[in-house]
């Protein structure tokens, strides 16, 4: 078991929607008539947003960071290739999936980096790798319904038997879960079950004073008893007003964080009609937050966590 700090880093891979922040179709309007995916196109501009996604990184006293990732959507790489190295993430320990949709496991494949590198690996860098009791693949933990959806979106990964010849792919290890905590190399994850729309359901997590509901139409009482006392909580909060089917309104996740009172909560998944800066300015005006510091987080953003 890795000896590990009570502290740990969060960073944000992703805050956007499944089809992410610009919209092709708001920059080719002519005229453009969409303010928030014009400023996203602006180098910098904190309206860029990729899908939801975040990577846990916890420190070890005896060896490099742990680090965990939870969803790899369809825009992981370009996440990846320009979050990873700003924040010195330089490998991936295990992947924790909310749910099978493309905007949280779209991305699977591209852990053939990772893979690659760990089944490549000569001399002292194999010998720092199996030091960590690691192989060449990466534990995927999702649930049994998940594991169905993946088998058939990207059936070469589950069974690597059918993969055509002449290149690789990335070396997986499926663990399915339930409702129950998972140990993921010595970092208790608890998963929280919300719904998502109303026919369907996907796992929000507590990993210890942190909680992360990135897809949910509604968090029951239950799931709020289990995150009454967390410290930070990042909730879905799609767009202002207008329901949608299968998530929060912004006005309904600071519902929620007036009930569970964190000492910071930070929204999600937000669509092109959320100004990252007007609304985060609006949210800043007593009258909205009762109090409470609640903000929109976006891509790339960094915090410090207890587990």
């Amino acid at each position: 078991m890795p000896n590990l700090n009570s502290k740990a880093m969060v960073m944000f891979l992703g805050t956007g929607t499944s089809e992410g922040i610009p919209r092709v179709t708001c920059l080719t309007a002519d005229p453009p008539t969409c303010p928030v995916c014009t400023d996203a196109m602006r180098p910098g501009s904190k309206n860029r947003r990729r899908n939801t996604g975040i990577v846990i990184q916890r420190e070890q006293d005896d060896g490099p960071p742990i680090n965990i990732l939870i969803d790899a959507g369809k825009f992981f790489y370009q996440a990846a290739i320009e979050w990873f190295p700003k924040h010195a993430i330089r490998s991936l320990d295990a992947v924790v999936l909310t749910h099978a949709h493309a905007d949280s496991a779209g991305g699977l494949d591209d852990l053939r980096d990772w893979t690659n590198t760990m089944r490549f690996a000569r001399g002292d860098e194999h010998a720092a790798l199996l030091a960590r009791g690691r192989d060449a693949r990466i534990p995927i933990y999702l649930r049994d319904q998940d594991l169905d959806i993946v088998s058939k979106t990207a059936y070469y990964l589950v069974d690597r038997t059918q993969m055509t010849s002449g290149g690789t792919v990335a070396v997986l290890d499926f663990q399915t879960i339930d409702d129950d905590p998972i140990d993921v190399f010595g970092t208790t994850i608890t998963p929280l079950p919300v719904p998502h729309g109303p026919d369907y359901t996907c796992n929000g997590y507590r990993i210890g004073d942190f909680a992360y509901i990135s897809d949910a139409s509604k968090v029951p009482d239950d799931v709020l008893d289990m995150i009454a006392d967390v410290d930070t909580l990042v909730i879905d909060a799609l767009r202002t007003k207008r329901t949608h089917g299968s998530h929060l309104t912004m006005e309904r996740a600071v519902d929620y964080a007036k009930i569970i009172r964190p000492r910071r909560t930070l929204l999600t998944d937000a669509a092109h009609g959320i100004d990252h800066y007007a609304m985060n300015a609006r949210l800043r005006e007593p009258k909205f937050n009762d109090g409470l510091d609640i903000q929109y987080a976006y891509d790339g953003m960094s915090i410090q966590i207890s587990v």
